[in-house]
């Protein structure tokens, strides 16, 4: 589930701040205003908010934000041109980001990100038996969250 505001860099003591060593000092920024953001941020949005860290193209952004969708610190919402820092453990060992779902609060805001490997598996072998071959797939539900639906009755 989206977890604002727990990052990987608090999950370092459990040794998964390797990959990150990596990034560079924008794709760092980036991440870190994805992970402390209450919801999903547009490209726009995350050039205005670093802006006083010396952010002045958009380009800047969407190269960092390119290179961390491939190392999997990073999913965009297709729905809303959006971006959330993954919230999985990075451990590819662990977490197939060639299935992910997300859903998405129409109320709030709110992401929950879902990764299921036998609902990923399953659905590879539907695809595969059609003949195609799928690099990735992202699924995204539209709707309300427990949350807002409770405040809503």
């Amino acid at each position: 589930m989206f977890r604002p505001g727990i990052g990987l860099a608090e999950e370092g003591e459990n040794g998964k701040m390797a990959a990150r060593v990596t990034l560079t000092k924008n794709q760092q920024k980036v991440l870190e205003k994805l992970e402390v953001a209450t919801g999903p941020l547009s490209a726009y949005t995350l050039l205005d908010q670093l802006r006083d860290e010396g952010f002045r193209a958009p380009l800047q952004v969407y190269r960092a934000l390119e290179a961390l969708m491939k190392d999997g610190f990073v999913h965009r919402l297709e729905s809303l041109n959006a971006f959330v820092a993954c919230s999985e453990p990075h451990d590819h060992s662990h977490h197939n980001h060639r299935m992910t779902a997300f859903a998405i609060c129409d109320t709030c805001g709110q992401v929950a990100e879902i990764s299921d490997e036998t609902i990923g598996k399953q659905l590879d072998q539907w695809v595969g038996s059609t003949g195609f071959v799928a690099k990735k797939a992202v699924i995204e539900f539209r709707g309300t969250c427990a949350k807002c639906a409770a405040i809503a009755a």
